[in-house]
């Protein structure tokens, strides 16, 4: 059952990868990892949102982040896909040896974020609805700014989408029983 799953998910990975599948994730209700010894982004916008689980209709508030151009060093994604007494652990690096992973339109729903920020020409307390009409709620908290830098990142996402995704040095992996370590 594992192998078709994998092979798609890494035919799906790859195409990103190759630009040729935009990163378009329905919210599933389960969360995933993402750490990244560096992220460098330019047009960042970042507002409070919600996200509907697909089968159960639960709803989650979230972070929205929005970054137009954004370089991820070192990147680890994990996603704890456990079957009862099966720890299951499916893993994606990229973005290593000084060649980042790079991301266009990215579009990040979260539960956490944590690191070392720096922001340039940010603006605190803008309208939401302003930042995205069709995501940001009218007189919801905003932030804006031309650049971000976060070192150390660890982020718990529900989803991420982009316009392009490109994993320079993509290696995904299944990782089962005691080799089943997520990212943080």
């Amino acid at each position: 059952m594992m192998v078709p799953a994998t092979v798609v998910a890494g035919g799906i990975v790859l195409g990103m990868a190759n630009g040729a599948i935009a990163a378009s994730f329905a919210v599933s209700g389960t969360t995933f990892k993402v750490g990244a010894s560096k992220l460098e982004g330019t047009g960042f916008k970042q507002y409070g949102g919600m996200v509907e689980e697909k089968s159960s209709h639960n709803q989650h508030p979230v972070a929205v982040s929005e970054i137009a151009d954004a370089k991820l060093y070192d990147l680890c994604q994990s996603v704890n896909a456990s079957i009862p007494g099966v720890p299951i652990v499916l893993t994606i690096n990229a973005g290593g040896g000084g060649k980042p992973a790079t991301a266009t339109n990215l579009l990040i729903d979260m539960d956490s974020l944590e690191g070392d920020a720096r922001f340039e020409n940010i603006q605190i307390g803008r309208d939401a609805n302003e930042l995205n009409p069709t995501k940001g709620q009218p007189g919801g908290f905003g932030q804006s700014a031309d650049t971000v830098t976060i070192t150390d990142l660890e982020q718990v996402a529900r989803s991420t989408s982009a316009g392009v995704f490109t994993l320079n040095g993509l290696k995904l992996k299944v990782n089962v029983g005691k080799d089943a370590k997520e990212c943080f």
